[in-house]
Order: structure tokens, then sequence, then C-alpha cells
């Protein structure tokens, strides 16, 4: 699929797919508090599937572009975050350069294994992140305090190419790494939004460069990041963010996080279907 084979009438169900995803993506970190590409990667990967996107690009493309969403999104929450105080700037300028090697890593492990096998990756993540939404408790502890730095850059590298794997902005990982050792939630949840600066700039210019010149990208895309992606997505999922919250007052959290974690589980077990099946 390329810009010069596709008509007006051709482009308007992509775009349309697209603004699909911003919104459904805004309302369940809305309902859910939780963002970035965890939410982002299994709607694109449906939506492309449906538009008919080619399997061999698919994911790349979902993964590429859900990076790209989170650069403005993280931003924009950092900052939010940061002008409550909550934000620990110390352990983000100490992880970022173990972060940097570790997308780095995770980029060109990307850039070389197929669609099928990135696909398996981000499913087998997404099974176990599921798994722990759907059973884990917030009173489960590792330690009181974070390990040396030793263990704390060697987490930071696993994140950094984790995320850029997944496309996502490492607050999933990170999150639940703080809380473990005793860091406080609200704490631990500011600090990771920095986190998505740190993995997403340069994972999506990884992606842009290992997608670079494919005839089988759709149209408007860098790569394997697609702009219309970038400019409707983050935009339309702040939008719909307090929709989500509204609903959220009405409905129990817990059964919300156990819908978010079936989601998340029939994904992956479609994504191993269609693999496997």
């Amino acid at each position: 699929m390329n810009i010069e084979a596709m008509s007006l009438m051709e482009l308007a169900p992509f775009a349309a797919g697209l603004v699909v995803t911003g919104l459904i993506a805004g309302v369940l970190a809305g309902l859910l508090g939780v963002g970035g590409g965890i939410v982002i990667v299994p709607v694109l990967y449906h939506v492309f599937t449906l538009l008919g996107i080619d399997e061999a690009v698919r994911m790349h493309l979902a993964v590429g572009t859900s990076l790209g969403t989170i650069i403005l999104t993280s931003i924009r929450s950092v900052r939010a975050h940061a002008k409550k105080g909550a934000v620990d700037w110390e352990m983000l300028r100490s992880w970022a350069v173990p972060i940097l090697v570790g997308v780095v890593g995770g980029t060109l492990i990307a850039a070389y294994v197929n669609g099928n096998a990135l696909t398996a990756i981000f499913a087998s993540i997404a099974l176990l992140v599921a798994a722990n939404l759907a059973f884990g408790k917030e009173s489960w502890r590792l330690g009181s305090k974070l390990p040396g730095k030793p263990v704390q850059y060697s987490v930071a590298g696993v994140i950094g190419a984790l995320s850029a794997l997944m496309g996502i902005g490492g607050g999933t990982f990170a999150v639940s790494f703080m809380t473990l050792y005793g860091k406080n939630p609200r704490e631990a949840v500011a600090t990771s939004s920095g986190l998505g600066v740190l993995i997403a700039v340069p994972a999506v210019l990884g992606f842009m460069w290992a997608g670079w010149n494919d005839p089988r990208l759709p149209p408007f895309s860098i790569g394997y990041v697609n702009l219309i992606g970038m400019a409707l997505i983050a935009p339309l999922s702040v939008l719909a963010a307090p929709w989500g919250a509204t609903i959220a007052h009405a409905i129990s959290h817990k059964a919300l996080v156990r819908a978010f974690a079936l989601f998340l589980a029939l994904t992956s077990l479609q994504m191993f279907y269609r693999l496997f099946g």
C-alpha cells in the first residue's frame, strides 16, 4: 500500500480507524489510569488488521506509531506531574543512560525480526501484564527501599529494551518495579511518566530507519511510524481521557482493571492464534 496508489476514498477509512484508535485509547486511559502503548498497540493492531495492512509490517507499524504518540503524551504528562513536585528527577537522570542502551538494543532487535516474531513478543509480555493486573496485589513487596545502582541500571536497561519492542512508554514495568520496593505509588507513576520521552525519541528514530522506503506501508509513513497516526491519536486520546474518567466514577475500579486485563489477555490469545492457528 502506498500513497500514490491510494485514492481519497481509500485513505478515509484508514484515517477514521486512527481516529477510533485515539478515542478508544483515551477512554481506556481515563477509565483505568493507564496509557501509552499498552493501550494503543493492541487497538492499532486490531485496526490495521481490519484495514488490511500487510501482515509483514502490521505489528512494526503499530509499535512504531505508538512510540510516536508517546513522545507527545509523555511530555504533557511529566510536566503535569512536575508541577505537583512528584517527579524524582535524580532517579530519571541516573536511569537515562541504561534506558538508552536498552532502547537501542530493543530497536535493533525489532528492526531485524519479522512481524510474527514481534507479535509473539508483544503477545507474551502482554499476557504477563494481564495476569499481573488480574491477580496482582498492591500489598506485594520485595523490599522497603530500591536496590543498589547496579540492579537499578540493569532493570532500566531491560525496561528500555522491552518498551522499544512493545511500543510502550515504560510505565507498565517501571511502576511495578518501584512499588514492589516500597516507592510511593503517586511518585512512581509521576517518575515513570518521564521515561516515555527517554524511550520514545530514540526508538522512533530507530523505527523510522528500520522501515525506510518499505513499499508495504500505508501513506504518510516514515519507516514504521505513521504520521497520520501520530497527528490523530495523541490529541484525541487526551480529549477522550476525561470521558473515561467520568465513567470510572460510576463503575468499580477493580472490575475495570479486570476487564482491561481480559482485553489484553484476549488480544494476546488472538495474536497467538493468528501466528500458530
